[in-house]
Formats: C-alpha cells, structure tokens, sequence
C-alpha cells in the first residue's frame, strides 16, 4: 500500500515535512509502520498550491529516498497546502502517469488503496468517463480512473456527494461480477482552499488515516510524522477529515450503499 500525507497551513519549505521529521514520508517510503508493504519505492509525487490558481506538480519514478532533484525541490518550494506520496503499485507499471497526485484544473487528488480485481471491470470503468474527461486520463491507474469520476459525479459542487457516488457505482460494478476482493479507499483531495480526506473500506481493513492541528497547521496522512504517535488521532474507518485554515473535523461519511 502507498503512504501520503497533505499539509495545510502557514507556509513552509517541503523539506521541513518530507526530510526533516523523525518520522517524515521519505522516511516512510524506506520502513512504513502502519502497512502491509515496508517499502514504497514505485515512484513519488508531489503537488502543490502557491500564488497560481492550479496547483504546480512533480512525478518521478525513482524512490523517493533516492532522488536529488527531489531534495533540491523541497528545499527551495514553500506553500500553504501540499500533497506528497510514495507509491507502492498494486500491478499497474512504474511510470510518471502513474504517480499521485492526479491534477485537474485546481483539484489534486491521491489515494492509497485499490478497487479489488481491478482488470476485470476496467473496460467498464472507463466508459463510465464522459468524452469531454476521457482525454484527461494519462496513466493506467485504478485510483485515476475513481478521480475522473468523482468530477463527473460533481466533485467541483459537491465533494462528499461526488464521493459516495463515485464508490457505490464502483461497488455496483463489483457485486455484478461477483468481485469477492475489497474496494479499499483513503484518498485525500483539495481545491487549493480546503483539504477533504476519507478512509473507507468494503471490509474493515480500510488503509490508516492520521491527522494532527498544530498552532499554525494540520497536518493528514498514512502515518504519524513521528514514532511516538503522541496528539495524532486515528480517523475511524467510514469517516471524512476536513481541514480548513480553523483546524479539523472528523464526520461519518454518509451511508454508500
């Protein structure tokens, strides 16, 4: 499974969240705690708002420890809201396209989970995509695919809606072919003002979700920043985290199915 986390708040140098903490995501990306998979090392991206509306992005298929062009970058770009992740693939290839975050127009989207036996509904997903989105799809992914649905479901209006919508379509899909493996979904998005999180599963091992307010900032992800987890809450499975420049809230995402 992947590991992100998204930042927002005053601005900062990406060093100071990606490097420099005791447990950062490139730390993560070498020895992860709260997953499966140890080691995350298909590939990193990074996606990030500053003076412009949309969202400047970076994707690279090395590790992310390994990368000097990713360091330089992090040392040198400041924002008040970023996303950042290490990717582990589920079975599609190593490649830019397949690295998170997915963009369109000033929504970054990212996602650590998987739709269960994804190859046998793919064809059917990707003509739920509407012509006018379809030539915003560039890589291979499950996760892009759930993206470029929920802005047909009506991401841009209404977030949550788009959503529980985009999942119950997929888990519909799922039951029609019998698909006995888990639609796994904690994934993170923003419009560049707020940050919308949501950790579900169709079973209950839905992938972690951690958040803590700091006096300036909030900071989500996969895993706390540091070892000792001390003021990070577990977001409860079936739950959405909103982060607004006041902090967060923690709220049941409404009912899918």
């Amino acid at each position: 499974m992947c590991r992100w986390m998204a930042y927002k708040g005053a601005p900062v140098y990406l060093e100071s969240l990606l490097f420099e903490q005791e447990h950062s995501l490139v730390h993560q990306s070498i020895s992860a705690r709260k997953s499966t998979v140890t080691v995350n090392a298909d590939g990193f991206g990074l996606g990030w708002y500053d003076e412009r509306e949309e969202p400047g992005l970076y994707h690279e298929i090395l590790p992310a420890w390994s990368d000097c062009n990713l360091k330089s970058l992090a040392k040198h770009i400041k924002s008040p809201l970023f996303f950042a992740h290490v990717r582990a693939s589920t079975g599609t290839a190593t490649s830019r396209a397949n690295c998170h975050p997915f963009s369109y127009k000033n929504w970054l989207f990212m996602h650590n989970g998987q739709i269960g036996e994804y190859e046998s509904i793919r064809w059917q997903l990707d003509r739920m995509i509407p012509e006018h989105l379809y030539n915003e799809k560039h890589g291979a992914t499950d996760s892009e695919v759930i993206f470029l649905l929920m802005i047909a479901n009506g991401l841009e209006s209404d977030p949550i809606k788009a959503v529980t919508t985009t999942l119950a379509q997929i888990l519909d899909m799922m039951a029609a072919k019998n698909i006995s493996e888990p639609l796994r979904f904690t994934a993170v998005l923003s419009n560049g003002e707020e940050i919308i999180a949501v950790r579900y599963s169709s079973d209950d091992k839905a992938p972690s979700l951690y958040c803590k307010a700091y006096e300036q900032h909030t900071v989500i992800g996969s895993e706390p920043l540091d070892l000792s987890n001390k003021g990070w809450e577990l977001v409860p499975a079936d739950h959405v985290a909103r982060i607004s420049d006041k902090g967060y809230t923690i709220e049941p995402l409404p009912n899918i199915l």
